[in-house]
């Protein structure tokens, strides 16, 4: 016979109420309650049947996690936290990617919608708003995470990209360095925006114009990271340090560089957005601008849970995670030059 629920109740010393509530991740119910009735349900072998406690409760207790690839290092981190966050609560995680289709991305939103998750997290093309206000509309918590949506009801959590993306570049020019190629994802884009605001603004704190032919946007990929900084060695315009604002490009541009026999940093000083381990076991280890991946995740998933288990309204806010300049040993000073520390993000 199929193990139930007060089987489970039993072995566990509970009643069948607090069993239940244990396992659908009730805040009500002590951690130690909790242990004792999770094990129990695991020694005896219980599968709660969800589609009735969904009709019961009218939760699913599944979460949606929709992403534009699994290239990214933050979404990778992301998911890590929303999948051990989604676990401890009750719940589970259904994983989609859309490759930053916008119309793959709509089907996705309203293919969760029928599913009837209690919740979704979008990292997405920014242009959802239809289909995740819809969700809304159904009594379903979003969060948009890092990607700002234009007309979205739901609760935004973006990084601090254009002071990222100032700092970098601030860095850059402190060392000495006036020639600073960019490249970077394009203006639809949050971070395609602001990481480009921040490097322009940095270069008019120092009094220089942005100079076109330094400056590469494209689709967030390996092989636009590939072609752009060839484009950006092959050009006219020479530089001497990189502010890699686009960080899928970055598994395009460090092969390159390294290809054609670029030395990092005598020859090229380089700065990448957003960290990754591999960036720092990179020879020379690569500085980089970091976003605070695990925290945008858990400020995301705090939204959510507030939503879902608070009956909270989402308040269409944003809320910003600051970035964070990790130096390593791929800048070093211009040759000749002078460093200004009055460029030091530190002295603003």
């Amino acid at each position: 016979m199929a193990v139930t629920l007060i089987d489970v109740a039993v072995a566990a010393g509970v009643s069948r109420s607090t069993a239940s509530r244990a396992l659908s991740g009730s805040r009500l119910i002590s951690a130690e309650t909790r242990a004792a009735v999770e094990n129990a349900a695991r020694t005896l072998g219980y599968r709660p049947n969800r589609a009735a406690s969904a009709l019961r409760s009218n939760r699913s207790h599944l979460i949606g996690l929709v992403m534009n690839n699994l290239l990214n290092a933050t979404f990778h981190t992301v998911a890590e936290v929303v999948q051990k966050r989604a676990s401890a609560g009750g719940f589970q995680v259904i994983l989609c990617i859309t490759d930053a289709d916008p119309g793959r991305e709509n089907d996705v939103l309203a293919m969760l919608g029928e599913h009837g998750v209690d919740g979704t997290i979008v990292i997405g093309s920014g242009r959802s708003a239809t289909a995740s206000n819809a969700l809304l509309s159904q009594g379903r918590a979003v969060v948009n995470l890092i990607r700002s949506v234009q007309g979205s009801k739901a609760s935004t959590v973006l990084a601090d990209d254009l002071d990222g993306a100032r700092d970098a570049t601030a860095h850059l020019l402190a060392l000495g360095h006036r020639r600073i190629g960019y490249l970077g994802g394009t203006a639809d884009a949050t971070s395609g925006r602001e990481r480009f605001e921040g490097y322009r603004l940095a270069l008019a704190d120092a009094g220089i114009e942005v100079d076109d032919e330094l400056v590469r946007k494209g689709p967030f990929t390996t092989e636009f990271g590939a072609e752009a900084v060839n484009s950006l060695l092959d050009g006219t315009a020479p530089m001497t340090a990189l502010y890699a604002a686009n960080h899928e490009a970055v598994f395009g541009i460090l092969p390159t560089l390294s290809a054609r026999g670029v030395s990092i940093p005598d020859e090229l000083s380089l700065v990448c957005h957003e960290d990754m381990p591999w960036l720092a076991l990179w020879k020379p280890a690569i500085t980089v601008v970091d976003n605070g991946a695990a925290q945008l995740a858990n400020v995301a998933m705090d939204l959510l849970f507030q939503q879902i288990n608070d009956a909270a309204e989402p308040d269409g806010r944003t809320y910003r995670i600051g970035a964070r300049l990790i130096e390593r040993e791929s800048c070093r000073p211009r040759a000749g030059a002078h460093p200004n520390s009055s460029s030091d993000p530190s002295s603003r």
